[in-house]
Order: structure tokens, then C-alpha cells, then sequence
């Protein structure tokens, strides 16, 4: 039965803000990452930003002022997720959200992809990504609630063919479903988990060989229905939508954010 007891328009204006929220993002120090802390504090959160590349944190640390902390971390190495949750959790004293941004790609072909490469590439896109997620739902089930957003990718849903990244494409599959299993688990725990697949937009990973190579874009907007690339905000409404109360009902869903890539 819906409840009609607040207005609609008082409801909105409050629906996708994260006041007093704690939020952790991984692979903040560029790209994709950089914004959402940017996002997720505009929206009130304080903000745990983490990477490996600590000067960068400090840089972004400095634009946003106010309720932000700075984590060096590798989440490739267990011990370094237990060292950025602690940390978290001591400074803020709790942990809301968990974006798992953190990723790396490597381009070739299947046949002479080596055990090192596929590791190296696992090590982060996945046992990271679940090794954070089990650390910080630990302190969420305590809680009674929580929110969890994998950045998984449109090449977790299908091949990248003829772009050759089985790890990648690998990785991402398994965190698609990995939400899925996350999400059943903890739901009646009150975390709730859910995954962005990006579509085409500008990274580290995709600046150089995707944007700024002409045939490599042609064939982006050639095959996108949209026929371009997503711009930076484009992935704002539903990061804050999966982080906030107005996803309070939704929990193991994967959205696609691609331009139609996925619906061909």
C-alpha cells in the first residue's frame, strides 16, 4: 500500500541525497572514480577515496575540501582492503556505501594470454572487488543496512570481439553474476548489491586506444545506437541511484549505461 503520509515533491528532494553517509570508492585517482567521489560528495557523503597513486588521491583530496580521507591502497592485496576498511570505519566510524571501481584491462589475443597477465587481471577486477565487498558488508550486516555498486562493464554482458580481452571480458561476467549472489545473500541483511555496465566512456583504459584513435572511435559510434560515447555525467544518476533511498527496493540488478550497445 503506498504510503501517502509525505509529499511527493518533499520525498524527491531528498530521495538521491547521501547526507551524513559514508561512502568508499575504489580506483578514485582517475577517471571513472574521480567522478564518483566527486558525485557522492556532492550528494553529502564523506567520502574514503582510494587507488594506488596516493599524490593523485591528495590532488582530488584538495578539491573537494571538507569530508573526504585519503586511503593508499592496492586492492589486489587482501591485507591492503582490511587496512582501507579499518581505516574507514576508525576515522567515520561506520561504512554506507562501497563503489568497486578499482580495474584494469589487458589487450590481446586469447591463444597467447599468460597465466601472469590473467592473474594479474582477476586479482583486481575480482577477488578485489569481492574482497572489499566481504570486508565492508561485515560492518553493513551489523548495521542493518548498506549499499554495494560493483562497476562491472558492457563486456561482462557480451564479447568485445574484435577488441581481444578475454581477462577483462571474463572478469566482468563474474561480476555481474557475483552481484547477482551478493545481492540474494544480503538482502535480508539489508545490504542491498547492484553493478553499473559502462558503455564507452572516457578512462585511463579507453583515452588513448578507444577516443583517440579514429578508426577505433568510428567504430565506437558506428556500432553504438546512440552514435557517440557517454559523457562524463552520463553515469551521475545512476551511481547516486544505486547509493541512495531511491534504489531501496532494487538489490542484484546489473544497469547498462551504454548508448544501446547491449540492446543490438
Amino acid at each position: 500500500m503506498t504510503d501517502l503520509s509525505t509529499p511527493a515533491s518533499t520525498a524527491s528532494e531528498s530521495l538521491f541525497r547521501c547526507d551524513g553517509q559514508v561512502a568508499i570508492v575504489t580506483g578514485a585517482s582517475s577517471g571513472l572514480g574521480w567522478r564518483f567521489a566527486q558525485v557522492l560528495h556532492g550528494a553529502g557523503a564523506h567520502v574514503v577515496i582510494a587507488a594506488r597513486r596516493a599524490d593523485r588521491l591528495r590532488e582530488l583530496a584538495e578539491l573537494l575540501g571538507e569530508r573526504v580521507t585519503v586511503a593508499a591502497c592496492d586492492v589486489s592485496q587482501p591485507d591492503h582492503i582490511a587496512a582501507l576498511v579499518e581505516q574507514a570505519v576508525a576515522i567515520t566510524g561506520r561504512i554506507d556505501i562501497l563503489v568497486n571501481n578499482a580495474g584494469v584491462s589487458q589487450i590481446g589475443p586469447a591463444e597467447t594470454e599468460t597465466p601472469e597477465s590473467w592473474r594479474a587481471t582477476m586479482a583486481v577486477n575480482l577477488d578485489g572487488l569481492f574482497f572489499a565487498s566481504q570486508a565492508c558488508a561485515q560492518h553493513m550486516i551489523a548495521a542493518g543496512s548498506g549499499s554495494i555498486i560493483n562497476i562491472a562493464s558492457i563486456l561482462g554482458l557480451v564479447a568485445s570481439a574484435p577488441i581481444k580481452q578475454a581477462a577483462y571480458c571474463a572478469s566482468k561476467g563474474a561480476v555481474v553474476n557475483l552481484t547477482r549472489e551478493l545481492g540474494a545473500q544480503w538482502a535480508r541483511k539489508g545490504v542491498r548489491v547492484n553493478a553499473i555496465a559502462p558503455g564507452w566512456f572516457v578512462s585511463e583504459m579507453t583515452a588513448e586506444e578507444m577516443f583517440g584513435d579514429d578508426k577505433s572511435r568510428q567504430y565506437m559510434e558506428r556500432n553504438t545506437p546512440m552514435a557517440r560515447g557517454g559523457a562524463d555525467h552520463e553515469l551521475d544518476g545512476a551511481l547516486l541511484f544505486f547509493a541512495s533511498a531511491a534504489s531501496s527496493f532494487v538489490t542484484g540488478q546489473t544497469l547498462a549505461v551504454d548508448g544501446g550497445w547491449t540492446s543490438r
